[in-house]
C-alpha cells in the first residue's frame, strides 16, 4: 500500500472515468464528456438525484494547457447541483478574453514552473466553475473550494486572483495567486480520492464526533467550525499546507515576481510554516484515531514538514 497520497488515479477504480460502466459509456458515446464526474457524484451521495442529467445542461469551453485538457463550465448552474455543493448563493460568471487569459496563466505558471503540482492538478481536476455571488446576495465571497462529494470539479471566484488564504489579500491581481488556489483545491481532491479509497482513519471514526484541534488563527473569523478542526480536516489542511508552502517557496526563489507578488508570497510562507508544523503536532498527538496505513502517511506527513 502507498505510504504518500497518491498521485494517480488508479486504472479501474471507481474514479476511473474511462472505466467501463453503462452511465459513464453513455455520455462518452454521447460527447458529454463534461458530464462524467457527476455520475460519481450520484453515487458517492447516494441519491437518486440525476445529476449527470442536470450537467448536460452545462456549456463547457475547452481550455488546452501543455496538453491537458479543462472543462470551463459556462450556462446555469442546474439548482439540484448548487443546492448539494453549497452553491445556492453563486452563479457562473460570463466567460471573458480577461478570465480567459488569466486561467490560462495560472495553469501556464503551474506547467511550467511546478510540473509536479500541475501533474497532480491535471490528474485530478477535469472541471473548472468560475463563480461569482448572486446579484443581491450579501456575503464574503469564496476564494476557491472543493466538494468530496463532486470528484474533479473545483470552484474558484474573482477572489482568488487576490487571496491566499487564510490571512494574505491583495490590492492587485494576479494569475500566480490564481494558480496557487488551483493548486490548492486539486490537492484537496487528491486527497479526497485517496481518503475515500484507502482506510486511513481508525474504525468507529466519525467527523461529527472527532475530538476538536483549536485553530487559533482563525479565531478571528468568528465562526465556531473554523475555529475547531476535526481530525479528518486537519488532515486534509496539512496535506495541503505541504504542497503551498513548496509552491510559495518556489515562487519566491524566482526573479519574474512583482514586488506586490514577492510581499504577498512572503508573508504567506511566514504565516504558513508555523501553522503546519502545529498541524503536524496536533496530529500526532491524535494517532490513536488512524489506522496503520493512516500512521504511514503521518510519518509522510512529518518528514515533508520538517524538510520545509
Amino acid at each position: 500500500m502507498q505510504t504518500t497520497i497518491a498521485t494517480r488515479v488508479e486504472s479501474g477504480s471507481f474514479f476511473d472515468l474511462g472505466r467501463k460502466d453503462p452511465a459513464l459509456t453513455r455520455l462518452r458515446d454521447d460527447g458529454a464528456e463534461w458530464a462524467l464526474p457527476f455520475v460519481l457524484m450520484e453515487r458517492l451521495v447516494n441519491s437518486d438525484t440525476p445529476y449527470a442529467d442536470y450537467a448536460r445542461a452545462l456549456r463547457a469551453d475547452s481550455v488546452q494547457v501543455f496538453g491537458a485538457g479543462f472543462d470551463w463550465f459556462d450556462a446555469e448552474l442546474p439548482g439540484r447541483i448548487a443546492d448539494e455543493i453549497n452553491l445556492a448563493d453563486y452563479e457562473i460568471v460570463e466567460h471573458t478574453a480577461e478570465r480567459r487569459a488569466a486561467l490560462t496563466q495560472a495553469l501556464e505558471r503551474l506547467a511550467s514552473v511546478h510540473p509536479e503540482g500541475f501533474d497532480r492538478v491535471r490528474e485530478f481536476v477535469r472541471g473548472l466553475l468560475w463563480v461569482g455571488l448572486k446579484s443581491g446576495v450579501r456575503a464574503s465571497s469564496l476564494t476557491s473550494s472543493s466538494d468530496p462529494a463532486l470528484p474533479y470539479v473545483i470552484v474558484f471566484s474573482e477572489k482568488a486572483r487576490h487571496h491566499i488564504p487564510p490571512n494574505t489579500v491583495s490590492p492587485e491581481p494576479s494569475h500566480l495567486f490564481l494558480a496557487e488556489n488551483i493548486l490548492h483545491e486539486g490537492v484537496h481532491q487528491s486527497v479526497s480520492f485517496h481518503v475515500l479509497q484507502n482506510q486511513v482513519f481508525a474504525a468507529g471514526y466519525s467527523s461529527k464526533t472527532s475530538p476538536k484541534i483549536e485553530i487559533a488563527w482563525r479565531a478571528a473569523q468568528g465562526v465556531a467550525r473554523n475555529q475547531f478542526w476535526e481530525i479528518d480536516r486537519a488532515f486534509h489542511a496539512t496535506c495541503v499546507y505541504n504542497q503551498l508552502l513548496r509552491f510559495r517557496r518556489t515562487e519566491l526563489g524566482r526573479d519574474d515576481l512583482t514586488s506586490n507578488e514577492r510581499a504577498s508570497f512572503e508573508s504567506a510562507y511566514a504565516e504558513g510554516v508555523p501553522a503546519v508544523r502545529y498541524l503536524m503536532d496536533q496530529l500526532e498527538l491524535q494517532r490513536e484515531h488512524f489506522t496503520v496505513h493512516g500512521r504511514e502517511l503521518l510519518a509522510d506527513l512529518r518528514h515533508q514538514t520538517d524538510r520545509l
